[in-house]
């Protein structure tokens, strides 16, 4: 592990109820003084209720998307300001399913962002390379190309978290070799604007890898996926980093 804040971020993706806000009150109460930052993220429509169902505890929420715009006639959008209102404290950004299917480009992830630390919340600004892109031995190229264009000027440590997501391995069950991860956070280290900001590694994270990607000298926590949705894979990934 790196000297970065360690953080174990859980992205519910479009899934949970109301009724799934147990498996959120079960992961705080499970975890009252954790050795990591605890962050989920769930739905836009469950925010507010998580926020309140775990107020009082370590576990942090944060919201999946925001508009660049800080207000305005955006139907079906979200603005970084509505996400601080409903109890958020963080956002992901430029996730592989967002590029892929509403065509956001790393200059619309860049606005995202600045929008995003106007209103005080830290962003999770994921980066990948889809399985053509390894394949043609460009994973270094695209994944770095979309950190510059991605992250904006005055982003720190305090305000930016990198979540580098392998396109290819997200709900595949598929993950790189712990060589391939630790070769693009090593890079990663190199080249943010702050050294100190956190790098996630995201792409089938599960109870039994997780031990074994933690042990990767850059890489400082998970973006997960599936294993997010219930208090106890989601308490093993996170006991895992707190033993990294």
């Amino acid at each position: 592990m790196s000297s970065a804040c360690k953080l174990a971020a859980g992205n519910w993706k479009m899934n949970g109820l109301r009724a799934d806000l147990d498996q959120a009150r079960a992961l705080a109460e499970a975890y009252p003084t954790p050795g990591c930052g605890v962050l989920l993220c769930p739905p836009a429509t469950l925010i507010a209720p998580m926020a309140a169902a775990v107020a009082g505890s370590a576990l942090m929420v944060g919201g999946q998307d925001c508009h660049a715009q800080d207000a305005g006639a955006h139907t079906g959008d979200i603005s970084a300001q509505m996400l601080v209102d409903a109890g958020a404290r963080h956002v992901i950004l430029g996730h592989s399913e967002r590029r892929a299917d509403h065509g956001e480009s790393s200059a619309t992830v860049g606005a995202k962002a600045r929008a995003a630390h106007r209103a005080g919340l830290v962003t999770i600004i994921c980066v990948g390379e889809t399985e053509a892109e390894r394949d043609a031995g460009r994973t270094l190229d695209v994944v770095l190309g979309q950190l510059r264009e991605s992250v904006p000027e005055g982003a720190t440590a305090a305000n930016t978290v990198i979540a580098y997501e392998p396109v290819w391995a997200i709900g595949t069950g598929r993950t790189p070799t712990l060589d391939q991860i630790a070769e693009v956070h090593d890079a990663l280290r190199a080249a943010v604007p702050d050294g100190a900001m956190s790098l996630l590694y995201g792409g089938s994270v599960k109870p039994g890898n997780a031990a074994e990607i933690f042990a990767i000298g850059n890489v400082d926590g998970a973006l997960v996926g599936g294993a997010s949705l219930k208090a106890d894979d989601f308490g093993t990934i996170i006991a895992a980093l707190e033993a990294a």
